[in-house]
């Protein structure tokens, strides 16, 4: 159980910053005076905390929360989540894709043309996909037409077709992942209503199989379980609780995200993922833009930049292409957690605590053993954490993915060049 310890009465921060990018850093702020317990929400997992991070979020909570004397309940600090494999084992948008593919549940393309679910998709993608998946009616037989259920699997799950030909060019790596928008796109004809039907569905049964399952689609097995992190459940408890505003920014759609957040507590309002414009009330193949991006371009999605420019757009109120860029200090999130690269951007965005559940991504780790002001937090994950990685990570040489897909050295924020890092917080390493 945690212990609640009595701070001092005064404690002093120093202020840090940082060089060259307008990131500006503000110091992990000083305990705050004591409060009574009633007035201080605190965490009550103790299994599957690293070292001293549940600590350090418990001070999170003291400084910041309803009990700090700074507290303006006008002016809420912000604390941001990224969805999948960072609040619930496994992805919800793997979840529904495979429901849709085993129910039959995808729409057939615009005049049966696959490029019309994607401006990404490739000839050879998209000559695959029509040889395998005949237009027969207005949903496609993945039930029974396990070549066509096996096509699209490979097209979303490994960005190539089954045979192994590039499913995706053209994009921005910074700010689109086409297969994760491909799941959005292949949504078009149905309502939001329908697609959170198929959500729930999944929900469920992922939710009642045993951990390690697997399910079958087309000829091959995939993924069949996932579980909320209790650790994160109770975080994100702890932090509404203590006055936070608690928002969940997912590269899954939206839709789908709103139907499992609701598991912890964070609504439809406070829930956001990959948007489909919608025409007469159903969806369709084409995206919602953010900042400089127009609906309907289809080149930003909620991942890496995308998710900071969603953030500063639709929960700071930022408008146009200011929106893609880093805000003050004193407007952004006090608190960030993910798991991925994709969560690299909002992450460093935070000015207070930044949870990374270390999944072996690259240019997310480089960055947080990194740690040069002190805020960066790493945690295995709570439910088949990884094993140690055993070479270090590549920062000085490949760590970061550029616009155009380069690869290149991973860099701080004044430019300079980060070394190698080891991996040294990963499953069975010493928790609290």
């Amino acid at each position: 159980m945690f212990m609640k310890i009595k701070h001092p009465l005064a404690a002093v921060a120093a202020a840090l910053a940082v060089v060259g990018t307008g990131l500006a850093a503000t110091a992990e702020a000083a305990p705050a005076p004591h409060r009574p317990a009633a007035k201080c929400p605190a965490l009550t997992v103790s299994k599957g905390w690293y070292g001293d991070n549940k600590q350090r979020l418990q001070r999170l909570l003291d400084t910041y929360g309803r009990c700090s004397d700074a507290y303006d309940k006008r002016h809420k600090p912000l604390a941001v989540f990224d969805w999948d494999n960072t609040v619930i084992k496994n992805d919800v948008g793997d979840a529904t894709m495979f429901w849709m593919l085993r129910h039959g549940k995808i729409r057939t393309p615009e005049r049966g043309d696959w490029r019309t679910t994607s401006r990404y998709l490739t000839a050879p993608a998209a000559k695959a996909l029509a040889k395998a998946c005949p237009a027969t009616g207005r949903t496609l037989p993945t039930r029974t037409n396990t070549a066509c259920a096996d096509e699209i699997a490979a097209v979303y799950g490994e960005g190539t077709t089954a045979t192994g030909k590039a499913a995706f060019a053209g994009f921005d790596h910074r700010r689109m992942e086409p297969q994760y928008a491909w799941l959005a796109q292949l949504l078009r004809g149905w309502s939001t209503a329908r697609v959170k039907d198929f959500a729930a569905a999944a929900r469920a049964e992922n939710l009642a199989a045993p951990i390690g399952a697997e399910q079958r689609v087309g000829t091959g097995k995939v993924t069949g379980w996932a579980r909320y992190y209790d650790q994160q459940r109770d975080l994100i408890r702890a932090l509404k609780k203590a006055g936070f505003d608690v928002y969940v920014v997912s590269a899954s759609p939206e839709p789908i995200a709103e139907v499992w957040a609701k598991g912890v507590r964070v609504d439809a309002r406070h829930t956001i993922g990959i948007r489909n414009v919608t025409r007469e009330g159903r969806l369709t193949a084409r995206l919602k833009g953010c900042g400089s991006v127009e609906d309907g371009a289809d080149s930003m999605i909620t991942y890496i930049d995308g998710k900071r420019c969603a953030i500063n757009e639709r929960i700071l109120g930022v408008r146009g292409k200011a929106a893609e860029r880093v805000q003050p200090a004193a407007k952004r999130q006090v608190f960030a957690a993910g798991d991925s690269d994709t969560d690299v951007s909002f992450l460093r965005d935070a000015t207070g605590l930044r949870l990374v559940l270390n999944r072996n991504k690259a240019e997310l780790m480089c960055r947080a053993y990194d740690n040069g002001d002190r805020r960066w937090l790493i945690n295995p994950m709570f439910i088949e954490p990884k094993g140690k990685q055993s070479a270090p990570y590549p920062c000085a040489t490949t760590g970061y993915t550029g616009r155009d897909g380069t690869k290149a050295p991973v860099r701080r924020a004044d430019g300079s060049v980060i070394a190698d890092q080891q991996d040294s917080v990963y499953g069975g390493s010493a928790t609290s």
